[in-house]
């Protein structure tokens, strides 16, 4: 076996796992890896002068390319800045592998932060490498954990002495994974008869569908069962949106989601949890509803909701198998009945669709503009190629309104509730899908948290379209404090000052990236964003679109 320093030892590991770009923000402690990195002209290094820029970033690349997103991050306190967007990756099972230095081992009487501990809650594996011998065997099971289903970030500390110090290194990359688990025979039987007998079925998908590339399957199980389709997640596209059969986004834990299954007699979540931030009393699923849950994560199965069938399996495998189950054993008559759902279920789709261009019309002339109008704009000058990295927050609704996500290409979405997440997202895209136009929607109270990504954007010359949507306010905010004066707390005639929610002094975002070394441009005129939006794609370079909107609650 070779022997060399811990610091080679990782170069050497990072190249036998296909890794080319490290995403970090270094410290004195990342010294040797720094400068084993010097040795190793290969490796993209894309620093980030913020650690959630870095996160975000790697992020985006992991989840586009498909392989093991890699970062280095400064000891415990960057590791800390870090830790913000590390949920978003551990709630949306972005295979990811977070590593940084700490001090050598022989500091312990002086202090050293166990760093691993700091990271264990938001981690498959969280572990501290304290000899250089070590580094080839955790490396590999780092990486193998990583993307092992459910995928999820991995954290690996580095005591300096392992990197500084030399061992005989046994190199040997990680396995390739088939990570498409078949459900149990008898769970799809179970399964099947509960959606033959149904006469309300209900499809609800999850990020996990598409991360799965079970798009297609979904699809084919709500066509024969006639379901009404609903979306959980804001990562990928789940199901397509413009299917005569989805009817948007749904929180089954609120009350307007608990109203809008009512009267669901047979319930298939695949892919998604049962989640929210604030606590209602009772269960989602109306009495008599039975529930299918379909998961790789088995933990996700019977979590909050009693299960009837839970299917530890790749939610591809099992819709497929389902699908397979059912085709077979129903008869005409049940054929003819979901023919007859479809068609009801299309008649609230394109009500629903119709209600959106109806606000679209009426808040149009709005002053500053409405959101509906900013989106209609941009969605009218974006190409069909484009990837739109929505980090939107509020102005969400309206993007899935004016841009009907029906191609996987098309969306890169954000998996937490940790804002900071887009700005450097966009830049890990752009990196990941150098032909394609990456268009990034992000809200100004989350721009702000990170946007320090413009200053990479600038330095590593990565062409991304910024859209802020500048309402001037922490706007989810309000609408969460109204969700809890009139639902928590039942309060008929709510009012709130707001305390802490608005920027009474609007963020310049433009007049920063120009500070920074991004061109920027501010849009108050609507009539003026579609034509900003074309020329921004064809300049081919970074720029901010600092778009002026509406912020009324």
């Amino acid at each position: 076996m070779p022997r060399m320093t811990g610091a080679y030892a990782l170069m050497e590991v990072l190249k036998a796992e296909g890794v080319t770009h490290v995403f970090g923000n270094p410290g004195t402690a990342e010294g040797a890896i720094i400068d084993a990195l010097e040795h190793h002209p290969d490796f993209t290094y894309v620093l980030g002068t913020q650690e959630g820029v870095v996160m975000g970033m790697a992020d985006a690349y992991a989840r586009l390319t498909g392989t093991v997103g890699f970062v280095n991050l400064h000891i415990d306190s960057g590791l800390a800045n870090g830790i913000s967007l590390l949920t978003n990756a551990w709630e949306g099972g972005t295979p990811m592998v977070v590593t940084s230095a700490n001090k050598d081992v022989r500091k312990l009487a002086e202090g050293r932060v166990p760093l691993e501990r700091m990271t264990e809650q938001f981690t498959k594996w969280s572990v501290e490498v304290t000899h250089p011998e070590q580094i080839p065997s955790v490396m590999r099971r780092a990486f193998q954990e990583a993307k092992t289903a459910p995928t999820g970030p991995v954290y690996v500390s580095f005591a300096a002495n392992a990197l500084d110090d030399e061992g005989d290194m046994d190199i040997t990359p990680s396995d390739r994974r088939f990570d498409q688990p078949r459900p149990d025979a008898l769970a799809t039987i179970e399964a099947g008869s509960i959606l033959a007998e149904a006469t309300h079925p209900v499809l609800i998908v999850g990020d996990r569908v598409a991360q799965a590339n079970g798009v297609e399957e979904a699809v084919r199980l709500a066509e024969l069962t006639g379901a009404r389709v609903y979306n959980t997640g804001t990562g990928a596209v789940n199901f397509p949106a413009g299917h005569p059969q989805f009817l948007g986004p749904l929180n089954a834990t609120m009350p307007a989601g608990r109203a809008a299954l009512a009267e669901a007699d047979a319930v298939v979540v695949a892919g998604s949890s049962f989640g929210g931030y604030l606590y209602f009393a009772g269960r989602a699923l109306p009495p008599g509803a039975r529930l299918i849950h379909i998961d790789q994560n088995a933990n996700e199965i019977g979590k909050s909701e009693p299960t009837d069938v839970g299917i530890v399996a790749s939610p591809k495998a099992a819709l497929e198998e389902l699908a397979d189950d059912l085709d077979a054993r129903i008869s005409g008559e049940a054929r003819e009945a979901a023919q007859i759902r479809r068609a009801t279920v299309a008649e609230e789709h394109a009500a629903r669709r119709a209600a959106w261009q109806q606000r679209v019309e009426e808040r149009w002339d709005l002053s500053p503009m409405s959101t509906e109008r900013m989106m209609s704009e941009v969605a009218d000058a974006l190409p069909t190629n484009v990837l739109i990295v929505d980090d939107s927050i509020t102005t969400r609704a309206s993007v899935t309104g004016a841009y009907e996500f029906n191609e996987p290409t098309n969306l890169l979405g954000i998996t937490g509730g940790a804002l900071g997440w887009g700005m450097g997202a966009a830049l890990g895209a752009k990196l990941a899908r150098p032909e394609q136009p990456v268009v990034a929607i992000i809200g100004d109270g989350s721009s702000m948290m990170t946007v320090q990504a413009l200053w990479t954007a600038a330095a590593s010359r990565i062409p991304v379209v910024y859209i802020i949507c500048n309402n001037q306010a922490y706007r989810i905010l309000k609408l969460n404090m109204n969700v809890y004066k009139t639902q928590i707390r039942q309060e008929t005639n709510p009012d709130s000052k707001y305390l802490a929610m608005d920027f009474p002094v609007r963020f310049d975002i433009a007049a920063i990236a120009e500070a920074i070394g991004v061109r920027g441009q501010t849009v108050e005129d609507p009539a003026t964003l579609a034509q900003a939006v074309r020329d921004a794609i064809a300049l081919n370079e970074p720029i901010v679109l600092d778009v002026h909107i509406d912020g009324a609650v």
